[in-house]
């Protein structure tokens, strides 16, 4: 789906816990996410350092939206 939607013009990051599916799938602009029971967050932070985990990853998602790519590109 990810391709599809590039297809018609608009960026798209995929914010993905397991990369090399991410890679299988197509997706041209991958950032890593926590894990796979909380992939934009982590239960153990105190809310304050969760919080700032979260924008850290939505700040690296929102450069990799308009970063332009010519190929699978992984933003870590």
């Amino acid at each position: 789906m990810v391709k599809e939607i590039e297809k018609t013009g608009l960026p798209v990051v995929h914010i993905c816990t397991v990369v090399p599916i991410s890679q299988t799938v197509g997706a041209n602009r991958i950032v890593p996410a926590v894990a796979i029971p909380h992939p934009l967050g982590n239960p153990s932070l105190s809310l304050a350092e969760e919080q700032k985990l979260r924008r850290g990853i939505v700040e690296k998602a929102l450069t990799a939206m308009t970063t332009a790519v010519d190929e699978q590109t992984v933003f870590e």
